[in-house]
């Protein structure tokens, strides 16, 4: 089975975007003032949005008809509006239907950290 990855860069717009659909209108994920105020030179990408991400890698990797059982991880850092991260994940067993994979939250470029590990997901397939 192949490793898994998904690619994005995360613009203040989609953060906006984010927050709407879920309801999440922190002022740490949009307002320039309020974060100027407190120290901080750009909006924090929601870290739920993570969990969004590694969902949509995983299940664009299991197919259609595949559901998500499991998914669960840790923050380890802030990511910002304009930053590229990449998922990563790898399958570490198959058992009873279930595969199970160990995955990672990356930014990459010039300020490159890891911005969520660990992370874990499970997926039932067709």
């Amino acid at each position: 089975m192949s490793d898994l990855s998904l690619e994005r860069t995360i613009e203040l717009a989609d953060m906006v975007a984010y927050a709407g659909a879920t309801w999440d209108w922190h002022r740490l994920h949009y307002d320039s003032a309020w974060l100027a105020e407190r120290g901080i030179d750009r909006p924090v990408v929601d870290g739920q949005l993570f969990g969004a991400l590694l969902a949509e890698m995983v299940l664009d990797w299991a197919g259609p008809g595949a559901s998500l059982t499991a998914l669960s991880f840790r923050f380890k850092g802030f990511v910002y509006a304009g930053e590229t991260v990449r998922c990563t994940g790898r399958v570490v067993s198959v058992e009873d239907g279930v595969t199970s994979l160990e995955c990672s939250v990356e930014v990459v470029g010039d300020d490159a950290r890891v911005a969520v590990a660990p992370a874990a997901a499970e997926v039932r397939r067709p």
